[in-house]
């Protein structure tokens, strides 16, 4: 099974793009990020006549999250348990859940495509936002991984964080001064491989970026951030046999910010025949 995730930036805009790009790689499963659009204005027909059936989370123009698949899709969620909701100068409880996860199995391999709160700034409220979000994410995937370990499990999508200073190629982004790189969004990441994943991809792909900003001549002078990952299970990343970034992706017309991530998986080797990716 070949499985990837891609921070699309508007589906709308880019879906030839992407729907060449499955077809051309064989991918089988695509986790999507920032869609910005709702189920409705989805563009359907283009993945459908490509072979891929569609479980979509979009509320409106911003974030917006989804899952192509060439196999069928069971036991779609939107939500994890504790996911926490966000509305600019409100507190509580209540507030309304954004389009940020969508989960779903996919011959017996559970799946997320998440896009993680950015955080804004270090003092803005939404950074408590991320930091609660992945939070929960973290004790969802401890009890995920504990109740079902024999069943492969995988955070997909842009975490909107560099867990090392190797993740980060670009000289704005500074510990201290900007998202992405401070002391307690490494930790809330940390957290997560401690509930039971693994990044599945840097082993394989010892170096390389997922994410250049627009700006400033980002992207020629590789001035990237790694912020996209596909983080597996002990199941998940013994079934992983290969993995690639596509850096070629944010060339060309009107691309997206960010690149695709690619594993494929073998779930039928044995283990000994598999890299392994946990100690």
């Amino acid at each position: 099974m070949r499985i990837a995730t891609w921070n699309v930036n508007s589906i709308r805009t880019r879906y030839g793009r992407v729907v060449d790009w499955m077809v051309r790689e064989d991918v089988d499963v695509l986790a999507m990020q920032e869609i910005k659009c709702t189920r409705e204005q989805f563009p359907h027909e283009a993945f459908e006549a490509a072979g891929y059936e569609l479980a979509i989370h979009g509320l409106n123009q911003w974030n917006g999250v989804a899952i192509a698949s060439r196999r069928p899709i069971d036991d779609v969620a939107i939500e994890f348990p504790g996911m926490p909701g966000f509305l600019k100068g409100q507190e509580g409880p209540d507030l309304p859940k954004e389009a940020r996860a969508i989960g779903a199995t996919v011959d017996g391999v559970r799946v997320w495509s998440l896009y993680v709160p950015n955080g804004r700034s270090l003092g803005d409220p939404h950074y408590v936002y991320k930091l609660d979000w992945l939070a929960a994410l973290a004790e969802h995937t401890r009890a995920e991984t504990a109740a079902h370990p024999e069943r492969p499990f995988a955070l997909m999508g842009d975490f909107n964080i560099a867990p090392t200073d190797d993740d980060n190629g670009d000289p704005v982004v500074v510990e201290g001064l900007t998202t992405h790189v401070s002391p307690a969004e490494r930790a809330a990441f940390a957290a997560l491989e401690q509930a039971g994943v693994v990044d599945v991809v840097r082993p394989i792909v010892p170096t390389g970026y997922t994410y250049w900003d627009y700006k400033q001549l980002k992207f020629p002078r590789n001035e990237g951030m790694r912020i996209d990952f596909i983080l597996g299970s002990r199941a998940f990343a013994d079934a992983v046999t290969d993995a690639s970034i596509h850096r070629n992706e944010r060339k060309g017309d009107a691309p997206s910010d960010h690149v695709p991530v690619l594993v494929d998986l073998d779930l039928a080797e044995e283990d000994e025949d598999i890299p392994m990716i946990f100690g």
